[in-house]
C-alpha cells in the first residue's frame, strides 16, 4: 500500500493520537508529511507517544518525530515539514495552505473548531479525531459535501472549558487504536479513493473493544459548513 499524492498530509498535534498516525502513513507509503506541533517531549508522553524515547527529552516533538520518520522511511524517502507552532484562528489558513487532507491530532476545543473552520473554508478534508478516557471518536469531512465538527456538535462553545485529556486522562490503547483508523482515512485520500468514514461517525468503546458507526447529516444552517458559510 503506497500514497500516491505529493502534496503534503497535514498533521496538527503530534501526540497521542497524531504519533501513532504519523507512524502509520510513513510505514504505510506516504513520502510528504506537515507536522504542527509546539510541544516538547515530556516523560509521560512515552508510554502512549510511539515515536518518543528517554533520549528525546526535552526536545520538540516534531523535530524528534521527523527524525524517527525519515529513519522508518530510509534515505530520501520521506519529507518532512516540521514547524513548532500552535495552531489557533489567526494561523490556521496559513498553516494548511497546499495540504492535500489534514489529521485531528490536536487536544482542546479551540484547536479543534479552528482547524475546522480552517479546512472548510479552504476545502481541505479533513480527518477529526478525539479521545477521552476509554472512548475514542472520529469522522472524515469533506467541506461543502458531509458534515463539519459545527454539524455533529452544534452546542459547542468558543470557550475552552470542557476537559481535556490531560486533565480527564486517556488509554494508550485507545488513542493508539483511533490514530491508527485516523492515519487509514488519510491514505485513503491520498490516494485518491473516498474514505470509508466520509460523513459518518465511528466511535469507539475501549472497555467493551467495540466500534459502532453512524450516519451524520450535514446542517445546511451550519456557522462553519452552511450555505451562507460557504458562499464566494
Amino acid at each position: 500500500m503506497s500514497a500516491t499524492s505529493t502534496l503534503p498530509l497535514v498533521l496538527v498535534g503530534i501526540g497521542g493520537l497524531g504519533a501513532p498516525a504519523a507512524a502509520t502513513l510513513v510505514q504505510a507509503g506516504a513520502r510528504h508529511l506537515r507536522l504542527i506541533d509546539d510541544d516538547r517531549v515530556e516523560l509521560s508522553n512515552l508510554p502512549r507517544q510511539p515515536l518518543f524515547g528517554t533520549g528525546d527529552l526535552g526536545q520538540l516533538k516534531v523535530e524528534a518525530a521527523a527524525r524517527r520518520l525519515e529513519a522508518f522511511a530510509g534515505p530520501g524517502g520521506l519529507h518532512v515539514e516540521a514547524l513548532a507552532l500552535r495552531l489557533d484562528g489567526g494561523n490556521a489558513d496559513a498553516l494548511l495552505e497546499g495540504a492535500l487532507a489534514v489529521l485531528d491530532g490536536t487536544d482542546g476545543l479551540p484547536s479543534k473548531l479552528a482547524l475546522n473552520d480552517a479546512a472548510v473554508r479552504q476545502r481541505v478534508p479533513l480527518v477529526h479525531a478525539g479521545a477521552l478516557g476509554t472512548e475514542g471518536q472520529l469522522m472524515t469531512i469533506l467541506p461543502g459535501e458531509t458534515a463539519c465538527v459545527r454539524c455533529l456538535f452544534p452546542e459547542l462553545r468558543e470557550r475552552d472549558d470542557f476537559a481535556s485529556c490531560q486533565q480527564a486522562g486517556i488509554v494508550g490503547p485507545v488513542v493508539g487504536a483511533v490514530g491508527v483508523r485516523m492515519a487509514a482515512e488519510g491514505l485513503a485520500l491520498s490516494r485518491g479513493e473516498r474514505p470509508s468514514l466520509a460523513g459518518r461517525l465511528a466511535m469507539l468503546d475501549g472497555v467493551g473493544l467495540r466500534w459502532r458507526t453512524i450516519e451524520v447529516r450535514r446542517n445546511a444552517a451550519c456557522p462553519g459548513c452552511g450555505h451562507a458559510a460557504l458562499a464566494p
